[in-house]
């Protein structure tokens, strides 16, 4: 019929669009970590005596940073968020996975609150001809970051620990298509915009995390009611 759907073209797009999603959350994820090394490379340089060098290299880190790694970083968070929220994995139903949702939180954050600003404020100081190093917090959290990063990688191969306690006996089924095409397109339109704009912009990532959250709730709402439907008929 013409209305027909093939459910086995339904299965491919499914699996395709998946993969996307992951390709995207790896690569973005690896871009992070790689970034956060050259920070930390470039931010060491600048620890150095020599003044010029230490401008030029803190100059440098300051490009990558609002550039680079802040386009990386958004893209690693944001495609993670919604492939837990379209998977049966979830976001607290293991604890590895509980332990990378927190710790991307974290590091997201305090790269936005403490490690940009204190790169600007670093940067500014060199321009001027303070002759004081690149502050050591900041060559240790770039550290931290890229070691975070990497651990990270090292949960979602060997996927450690049991389940959570709080975590339901069902699994949540997989998210339809239209999820996971969200997953790809949100963050590389983010990009996009940003590049655009001049600074990173994740306005449609976020708008896809929340409707990924509101379909998933909806999604564990019924199918809780499903059983007692069909236990009162």
């Amino acid at each position: 019929m013409c209305g027909s759907r093939d459910p086995g073209n339904l299965d491919d797009m499914l699996k395709g669009w998946g993969h996307a999603a992951v390709w995207l959350h790896i690569i973005s994820s690896v871009a992070w970590m790689a970034e956060a090394l050259t920070l930390f490379t470039l931010m060491a340089v600048g620890s150095g005596g020599d003044p010029g060098q230490r401008a030029s290299a803190l100059s440098m880190a300051h490009v990558v940073d609002h550039h680079l790694l802040a386009p990386a970083a958004n893209a690693s968070l944001f495609t993670g968020v919604l492939l837990a929220g379209a998977t049966s994995w979830g976001y607290f139903r293991h604890w590895w996975m509980f332990a990378k949702f927190a710790i991307t939180i974290v590091q997201f954050n305090a790269a936005i609150i403490l490690l940009s600003p204190a790169l600007g404020e670093a940067e500014a100081a060199a321009r001027a001809g303070d002759p004081s190093p690149a502050p050591w917090p900041l060559i240790a959290g770039t550290a931290l970051m890229a070691s975070a990063i990497a651990f990270q990688a090292w949960l979602s191969v060997a996927k450690p620990w049991k389940r959570t306690p709080w975590a339901a006996q069902a699994k949540p089924k997989t998210a339809p298509v239209w999820v996971f095409v969200l997953a790809v397109c949100a963050p590389l339109a983010d990009i996009v915009v940003g590049a655009v704009l001049g600074f990173p912009s994740p306005l449609l990532s976020l708008i896809a995390v929340v409707v990924v959250l509101v379909h998933r709730r909806r999604s564990v709402r019924a199918g809780r009611a499903a059983p007692r439907v069909a236990a009162a008929a």
